[in-house]
């Protein structure tokens, strides 16, 4: 929902970074390297050793980059299909890291909190079928616009809860993953049904390559025989 409604309100800070860094001739898959290695390193080194707070605050600094290599981007006349391709590999990379610190701190809790490892690991598998929906349907020709929980979402509720729960607020944590795991299962669902709804959505593709090509009567016929 954020990713198609935040964009405007966000711009206001975004674009004078985003101007400054163009006009010193950083270039928008450098600012994407940066931000998700800085994400990464920051989630393996401070999550798993109990450090939330600090985590939640600077990966939240980090992930805003998202925001300003696309800026840069349209800055410099647009992006480039590699670039889109670089920034959405960047994106599940720095998910990734997150919320797999998070389930390896809960991993070293005495005793084991295997629910809490369990949403985790259903928020990570979901969020990487919920961008690979839309990727597969859009290499189709079908669009997929919005969801429930989209990236925006995920780390605005991943991050505040850690970064509250850090600083000892009961249950805070556990509240915002079954919300990101529930809502993210919900968003998988959605989005196939956007999918199936389309009026693409009954057109035929081409077989694998290699494949065997079959016509219906060829397949009736063989049936009968």
């Amino acid at each position: 929902m954020l990713s198609v409604h935040g964009r405007r309100p966000a711009s206001v800070f975004i674009e004078p970074i985003a101007k400054k860094l163009h006009a010193w001739g950083v270039t928008p898959n450098a600012v994407t390297l940066a931000g998700t290695v800085a994400a990464m390193a920051l989630a393996v080194a401070l999550i798993p050793t109990g450090h939330h707070f600090a985590a939640a605050a600077l990966i939240g600094l980090t992930v805003a980059t998202d925001m300003v290599d696309g800026t840069m981007a349209r800055l410099r006349g647009g992006g480039t299909k590699f670039g889109a391709t670089l920034d959405a590999t960047c994106d599940r990379l720095s998910d990734g890291a997150i919320f797999g610190s998070l389930a390896m701190w809960f991993a070293l809790q005495e005793p084991v909190q295997r629910i809490m490892m369990a949403l985790c690991l259903v928020i990570l598998v979901t969020s990487q079928v919920t961008s690979y929906v839309k990727a597969r349907a859009e290499a189709s020709g079908i669009k997929v616009v919005g969801g429930l929980i989209e990236r925006p979402e995920r780390l605005i509720i991943g991050l505040v809860a850690t970064g509250i729960g850090g600083l000892g607020v009961p249950y805070i944590l556990a509240g915002g993953l079954w919300i990101l795991a529930v809502g993210s299962c919900y968003t998988v669902v959605e989005r196939l049904l956007m999918v199936s709804r389309s009026s693409e959505a009954q057109g035929h593709i081409a077989a694998p390559e290699g494949a065997k090509e079959f016509t219906p009567d060829s397949s009736v016929g063989e049936g009968r025989r």
